[in-house]
């Protein structure tokens, strides 16, 4: 409940600041240039305080969604299992060493030789 909320917040902010970043100025374009001197004879909105305020909004979107994406990594809800899922799947058949259990290492192998074994041609049936 709380990891969708967070998303959709994330998406919200995200969009947000595509507009501000692309409503900022670049070569005399964008807000200030165009728009803000057609504005009310331009005195309205100055070319400078549009450029701080485009400029700050942008600051306190792109925090906040820093924030809220390093959040939402803690609210994921892992189900309750201390394990991946490639663990989870693991390979049928066989078994997790636990903790603290020594394997035992002179004890033959139950897996079948990778090589096939040949008949040594010295021995006598």
């Amino acid at each position: 409940m709380l990891y969708g909320i967070i998303i959709s917040l994330i998406t919200l902010i995200a969009i947000l600041l595509i507009v501000v970043v692309l409503l900022q100025p670049g070569q005399k374009e964008g807000l200030t240039g165009g728009l803000a001197a057609g504005m009310a004879g331009g005195a309205a909105m100055g070319a400078r305080r549009t450029a701080d305020l485009l400029s700050k909004t942008t600051t306190i979107l792109a925090t906040l969604f820093l924030a809220l994406s390093v959040l939402a990594n803690f609210a994921i809800d892992r189900g309750g299992s201390g394990q991946s899922t490639i663990q989870q799947q693991g390979v049928p058949g066989l078994q997790q060493e636990q903790p603290g259990e020594m394997n035992d290492f002179t004890a033959p192998s139950q897996s079948q030789p990778a090589i096939p074994q040949q008949d040594d041609p010295d021995e006598e049936n």
